[in-house]
């Protein structure tokens, strides 16, 4: 867990680039705001990295907090809804460095509610010799001010925003332009959890507001991402394949077929599909494979109205995330479970998952070891945090915005067009609300859709132009829609409180750095054009 720190020097709301800043926009909403905690990052190779003892030590790229090393995944972030904080992100990755990747960062909090100079925007990037073009010069480090204001803090004017929006599981990761995948393959990417009153991350809290769920530290985070090494065992990359490359080995939490000890009660585990292109679909099952029922109280990182009880699988795209609440005081000390993978892709084939097949292969080993410590008073209420009812006048009403995925000359494309970080594809009003039409005309691919900045809600799918139903677990807000091949989702998103430059990108971290994402900008009244309520045709952005 990282420590809050004190920084020197001491943040400001300007960039301060006489102390080795990168050259930033103003942050938004700082002096409103203020910071109240700090922490600090930095960007670093380690070369002693054991992803298995059938392995040799070899080189990751992670992040080093208040203990000396890098790690991957980096040390996990605990923030809190009006706690403002600056956390600062230095970078000492190696300019000199061998193997593939580039040296220079550009931190997401994936789907942080933010100013777009702490978004983490592609062309943002930097390092103490080179700058991104959407930066004014380069530098050693970087302050990302994130105010932790529920979304809607101007529409409600109450200083606080909403607290139905209210993220829970975040995580932040590298986001250099062309970069991002290999970057984060090398492991750059950490886990980020968010608490306020309700989902205040104490199981003990005698607030009658508070949901008691399982707190640190059996709230657990869990990441998976594929990886392919060479004969000899080292971490392998094709930097120029547009389709990526498969993993034959699932990492969690940087190490493969790894061993988690736990007492028998409840754990809140926070699963993360950190890429860069696997599906998976995880199970929780005994030796003889029988399949175990656990709660699903969230997805992409926000608590559903209710819990689901008694599920037994848990489908991740790229970046989606799911909490789940285990319960191992129904087994007895001495338990053996595995958590299995029994999603297949086609071999060699990034387009989408193929089938799912028993018994699926093993990624963690779970042994129930010992009787807590003391009692476990957690628990999962049957109502978790509620919903903003959807108004179907409000969206009637709104302007819809069309984005095509597709392939173009080999490459990846949104609306025909390639990503070019100066380009600005839509330009939204400030306190607005559209519907986003997410279209897939291609078979054989899927592409999860990340849309920074803000949570949407998912209106309808449709697959060869028949509806389909939407999953339960896909009826609140998200950050990423899993777009299956002739499909379109339609989405219903706000975009509140800060302005500046946003991408929408496939989370398939190979089609966005070969080109399949767009930028939007959130511009204020003064200087966007006027939208109102009906829908309108313009050569920018897809509306129609």
């Amino acid at each position: 867990m990282l420590q809050p720190v004190v920084l020197d020097p001491t943040p400001t709301e300007a960039a301060n680039t006489a102390a080795g800043e990168a050259g930033r926009a103003p942050h938004q909403r700082f002096s409103e705001l203020g910071v109240a905690v700090a922490c600090e990052l930095r960007a670093k190779e380690r070369p002693d990295w054991l992803f298995n003892p059938a392995y040799p030590l070899q080189r990751i790229w992670g992040y080093e907090g208040n203990v000396a090393g890098a790690t991957t995944p980096g040390p996990t972030i605990f923030a809190h809804y009006g706690q403002p904080m600056v956390l600062r992100i230095h970078n000492e990755l190696p300019q000199d460095h061998v193997g593939f990747g580039s040296p220079e960062i550009a931190t997401h909090l994936h789907n942080a509610h933010v100013g777009s100079e702490s978004d983490g925007f592609p062309g943002d990037f930097y390092s103490a010799t080179k700058a991104g073009p959407t930066l004014a010069s380069p530098g050693e480090f970087q302050d990302h001010h994130y105010g932790n204001i529920y979304a809607g803090v101007d529409e409600f004017q109450n200083a606080v925003g909403d607290p139905r929006e209210a993220l829970g599981t975040l995580f932040y990761h590298d986001h250099t332009f062309d970069f991002t995948a290999p970057n984060l393959y090398r492991g750059l990417f950490g886990f980020f959890f968010l608490f306020d009153d309700i989902d205040s991350g104490n199981e003990r809290d005698p607030s009658p507001s508070a949901l008691r769920l399982p707190s640190h530290p059996f709230d657990y985070p869990l990441s998976f991402s594929d990886k392919r090494f060479d004969p000899n065992g080292i971490l392998y990359w094709d930097q120029v394949n547009p389709e990526g490359v498969l993993g034959d080995k699932v990492c969690v939490n940087g190490y493969i077929e790894p061993v988690l000890q736990v007492a028998a009660r409840k754990y809140r585990f926070r699963l993360l599909n950190a890429g860069p292109s696997r599906f998976y679909e995880l199970y929780l099952v005994s030796p003889q494979e029988r399949e175990q029922t656990f709660t699903y109280i969230a997805n992409d990182g926000n608590l559903l109205p209710a819990p689901l009880l008694d599920q037994t699988k848990v489908r991740l795209g790229v970046a989606e995330r799911a909490d789940i609440v285990v319960d191992f005081s129904r087994y007895p000390v001495g338990t053996e479970l595995y958590l299995v993978n029994r999603l297949t892709h086609r071999p060699e084939d990034t387009r989408q998952p193929k089938d799912v097949r028993e018994p699926g292969v093993r990624v963690l080993k779970i042994i129930v070891d010992r009787f807590p410590a003391e009692q476990d008073v957690s628990q999962v209420p049957p109502v978790l945090r509620p919903l903003r009812p959807l108004d179907p006048a409000e969206i009637a009403s709104a302007p819809v915005r069309r984005w095509v995925f597709d392939r173009r000359n080999g490459l990846w494309a949104v609306n025909e067009q390639f990503f070019d970080p100066a380009f600005i594809s839509a330009r939204i009003r400030q306190g607005s609300a559209e519907v986003w039409e997410l279209v897939n005309p291609e078979d054989g691919w899927d592409h999860p859709i990340h849309i920074h900045f803000e949570e949407g809600r998912i209106l309808s799918k449709t697959v060869n132009g028949q509806n389909v139903p939407i999953p339960s677990h896909e009826q609140g807000r998200k950050d990423v829609y899993v777009l299956g091949e002739n499909m379109t989702i339609r989405v219903f998103i706000r975009f509140r409180d800060f302005l500046g430059k946003y991408p929408m990108h496939c989370h398939n971290l190979i089609h966005e750095d070969h080109a399949m994402m767009v930028r939007f900008d959130i511009e204020s009244d003064a200087s966007s054009p006027s939208m109102s309520g009906e829908s309108r045709t313009t050569t920018t952005g897809g509306l129609s």
